[in-house]
């Protein structure tokens, strides 16, 4: 815990470092879901993009498993690397397609909840973001087909959404949403 802490303080930008803590919330609620660690997806959540800006898009995701080496178990470091298509790592596992889809997830949560009046996830439901995810315009940069990939778990989009609402919500202060 504590030196994921260090590690997430190392990261610069701020909006970076509310991403990783945001999908950090949905991948443990994910893990609750499934039966799964709590504690290593969050980690994975948390700290998948340690990299991000300090490498090549080639190589994001590469960097970061290289620096959790030996701190997480192989399988969350194999997620981290399929989170980014471009490093030739492909998403097999329940893990791979859960920090897939949470990663693209928060990404839409968030702007969903920065066009509200006031701006807070609390005034964010599901039939708003089943609206923006179906608006293409909406949120550009956000890959709906990565959100999707909640399917090849077993999950309906739904049921997704809400769960990555709700976590997200259970740490809007923290992330000052």
């Amino acid at each position: 815990e504590e030196e994921a802490m260090k590690l997430l303080a190392g990261v610069e930008n701020e909006n970076l470092r509310k991403h990783m803590m945001a999908v950090a919330a949905i991948m443990e609620r994910m893990a609750e879901k499934f039966g799964e660690d709590r504690t290593v997806w969050k980690f994975a959540g948390l700290l998948h993009d340690i990299d991000y800006g300090k490498v090549g898009h080639e190589e994001h995701g590469l960097k970061s498993a290289e620096m959790l080496q030996g701190k997480l178990p192989d399988y969350a470091l194999h997620a981290i690397r399929a989170h980014n298509e471009m490093t030739g790592f492909m998403p097999e596992s329940r893990m791979d397609f859960a920090l897939r889809a949470s990663d693209a997830a928060s990404g839409l949560i968030v702007a969903a909840a920065l066009v509200m009046p006031n701006k807070k996830l609390e005034a964010v439901r599901l039939e708003t973001l089943k609206n923006k995810f179906k608006d293409k315009s909406f949120a550009r940069r956000v890959d709906r087909g990565r959100i999707m990939e909640c399917e090849k778990i077993g999950m309906e989009l739904d049921e997704f959404l809400l769960l990555a609402l709700e976590a997200m919500k259970g740490i809007a202060d923290k992330i000052g949403l």
